[in-house]
């Protein structure tokens, strides 16, 4: 096998392995609060943006601006998100996450993360600098494409 190929499917295979586990983590850890994915997503676009507005959320999401009005209704009632008027349009609203919600989701973040805490203490010195060195590598060539 060429190096190009032994590349390719080496990072292949990380993608595959970290993206199964992150995911299968992240969606256990949503069905122990009771919570839909599709209202879990929600979440993390308000926690990632601060501030949507509901047809935000529905491009985001990819789905009808009643069904982005009815899971964020749904959120509101739970004491997730808080709602308030579009300053600029009185007809839209914002929303943001309440303190609890900021809570769910941070939480969700270190559960989705806390295999990786698990991987690094079970690298040695030498194994961690060349995980560090490879992945800067790999951050800065992504990071190019994306230019």
């Amino acid at each position: 096998m060429t190096d190009s190929k032994f590349v390719s499917r080496s990072l292949r295979e990380w993608v595959e392995a970290t993206t199964h586990r992150t995911m299968r983590d992240q969606a256990r850890y949503v069905k122990s609060l009771g919570f839909s994915m599709p209202q879990f997503f929600l979440l993390m676009q308000v926690y990632y943006k601060k501030q949507c507005g509901i047809s935000d959320l529905s491009e985001q999401m990819e789905i009808t601006a009643a069904a982005a009005s009815q899971t964020v209704d749904k959120l509101v009632h739970s004491g997730l998100l808080d709602r308030t008027e579009d300053p600029s349009d009185r007809r839209a609203k914002q929303v943001t996450l309440s303190a609890k919600g900021r809570e769910l989701i941070e939480n969700s973040i270190a559960e989705r993360f806390r295999w990786v805490d698990k991987l690094e203490k079970s690298l040695s010195a030498e194994q961690k600098s060349k995980v560090r060195e490879a992945l800067a590598i790999l951050s800065e060539a992504s990071k190019s494409i994306d230019r």
